[in-house]
Parts: C-alpha cells; structure tokens; sequence
C-alpha cells in the first residue's frame, strides 16, 4: 500500500495586504484560501489572530452540510462570507492581538466573532478587550460561556434546586460549572463517556453514568445532542420540571418520548439558543454586555481543563475532517496561528 499523502501546505499571503482563510468549499471538505486585507479605516482595527476554537456542534452541522434551508438566513455568523452549503468562511471563536487602529488599543488583546483567519479588519466596536486575568488560549471558549449563560437565564434555576445535566461537553460543562455556583444546587453532569468523570471533577461538579444518573431534579438541561440524550434527560425530571433542550440538530429528524410519565409529571419541554437574549434579561442586557460577561468568567484556571486538543492553523482542514469523524475525546478543538 502506498504511503498516505501529506497533507496540502496552505498558500502563503503574497503580500501584507493578504491573510489566510479557511473555507468550507463543499460539505465535507475544507481548505486554506488567500483572502484581501484591507487597511483599518478610522474606526477600525486590524486584528493578527493567536487562536480560534471549533464549536463542535454548529460548525460541524455546517462542514457536513445539515443546516436546513430555512435557517440560512439565521444561521449566519456575524463576518461569514459566503452563503450555504458552500463555499462559506464560518466561525465565531477568535482571540488576536491589535496590530493596527486607534492608538489606545494598539497591542491590545481582543476577542471577535471572526471565522478562522490570519488576520483581519472589523470595526471597532466588534471586539471585546481581554480581562487582564484570562489568557488568549482560554479566552477561546467565550461563545461556549455566552451560550451556558443564557441557557441558564433561560432555565431559571433556584437556590437548592437539583440540576441534571445531561451531555458533558463543552457546553454541558460550562452550564455543569455555573449552575454549581448557585447557592445550595446539587448538579450532576450525565455522559455515557466514562472518561468526562475526570473533566467533571476538575470543575467541582458531579458525575454519572446514564444507568447511575439520580432520578427526580428539580430542572434538567440537555446539551447531548442526541435523542437518546434527550430520552435521559426526561426520564430524570422530576414532577412538574423543566428541561432545557440546548441542542441543535439541523435536518436530521429527532424521537421524542411524549409518552409513558411526560404528561402525568406535567413535565415542561423548553427551547433556548444563543442569537436571543433570555426574555426575562432582554430589556437591560445587550449581545455586547453578555459576551464582556461571559470573558470575565474565564479567569478560572480550572477551565483549561476543557481545551483537550490544539493543531496549527495549516491543519485546520485535517482537524475539521477528524472531528466529523468522532473523535470522541476531544472537547475543545483549539486552532493555534503564528
């Protein structure tokens, strides 16, 4: 058998007003591309990237071509370029250093929801400056912390309530992670994966198998991405519950189990999704403040434990390949520039 070939070396940008890209030019397949960078304006900045994160459950519904066409429109990240199914320029975990732009944020570092870019030009008002106390490498996760905050708006837990959680990734960890902070909650992380126990540890929360989940919480959150996630997550709720559905599937058609205790527990089957503001938070909170939020929950070391794996933005391509393969212990994906 013929040795495997190696890996496509991206373009190099031909000049300074170049950056490099990646794009998704067809479900399944992604490559490097170059890409115009234009100067900053007066009110912009150029921005040199130092890391960017895969979000593993939307940007690999984009890379496997499963965002329904009636979501296009929603679906759209703030800088995307392109349209879907492809070729489409999309992400929104980005962390750099201000190359260029008004003096006071010159050498700043600054997070943007930016797809995975070399470099690039925003307006100011689309970065968020890095709390003093937060790396770069861990300000990555500050989407995943945005989404884990208004999922918890959203569900409203109470002081002592018990918190079932079921699906440890990412996500289900951060919202694990916060819910614990609330005043007297039990919270317990639910996987089939017996190797998120240790995550889960590290942050102070607990964990169990599905077999082992306790049964009776006052709310539940599902975050598995799978229906037999969402079948657990049911079966945990106690009389009159809520459970929180985080998930997001794309096309692919989802069994719920109405049946058996779901109306007799009265129980409450809720959606929650980032784009909009937690109704009860709506009329004082802004995207802007959220996020600024969100990044100053990160000065916890502990959540370091969460970025599992790094590759070089040349690989990014392969990385993305692998993950939609499975690549089950992988949690964070962190991409990692020049």
């Amino acid at each position: 058998m013929p040795p495997a070939a190696a890996p496509a070396q991206p373009p190099a940008p031909s000049s300074p007003a170049e950056a490099l890209a990646c794009w998704i030019v067809a479900p399944g397949g992604a490559e490097i591309r170059r890409e115009p960078l234009p100067a900053p304006g007066p009110d912009e900045v150029q921005v040199r990237t130092l890391h960017s994160a895969v979000s593993r459950g939307t940007e690999l519904l984009v890379w496997r071509g499963e965002v329904p066409a009636s979501e296009y429109g929603r679906m759209r990240a703030p800088f995307q370029a392109g349209d879907f199914p492809g070729p489409v320029k999309y992400g929104y975990n980005s962390v750099g250093v201000v190359e260029a732009g008004p003096p006071d944020l010159i050498g700043r570092r600054v997070f943007c929801l930016y797809p995975h870019q070399t470099r690039y030009t925003v307006p100011v008002e689309a970065v968020h400056l890095l709390p003093d106390d937060v790396t770069p490498a861990r300000a990555v996760l500050a989407a995943n912390m945005e989404t884990a905050i208004n999922a918890l708006w959203d569900a409203s837990p109470r002081i002592g309530d018990r918190i079932a959680v079921v699906g440890a990734g990412v996500v289900g960890l951060l919202v694990a992670w916060l819910a614990a902070r609330v005043a007297g909650c039990e919270v317990q992380v639910i996987d089939t994966r017996r190797a998120r126990r240790v995550i889960a540890d590290a942050l102070g929360v607990g964990f169990a198998l599905p077999e082992a989940a306790s049964a009776e919480a006052d709310l539940v959150i599902h975050a598995s991405a799978s229906a037999a996630g969402l079948a657990t997550a049911l079966r945990l709720a106690a009389f009159e519950a809520t459970v929180l559905e985080l998930s997001w599937y794309g096309r692919r058609p989802v069994e719920v189990a109405l049946g058996e205790a779901f109306h007799a527990r009265r129980l409450t089957l809720k959606s929650s999704q980032v784009g909009h503001i937690a109704g009860a938070q709506r009329s004082r909170w802004t995207h802007r403040r959220r996020l600024g939020l969100a990044l100053s929950l990160l000065a916890e070391p502990a959540l370091d434990a969460l970025i599992t794996d790094s590759a070089p933005f040349a690989e990014l391509p392969e990385a993305l390949a692998r993950l939609a393969e499975g690549a089950p212990d992988t949690l964070c994906q962190r991409i990692d520039y020049d």
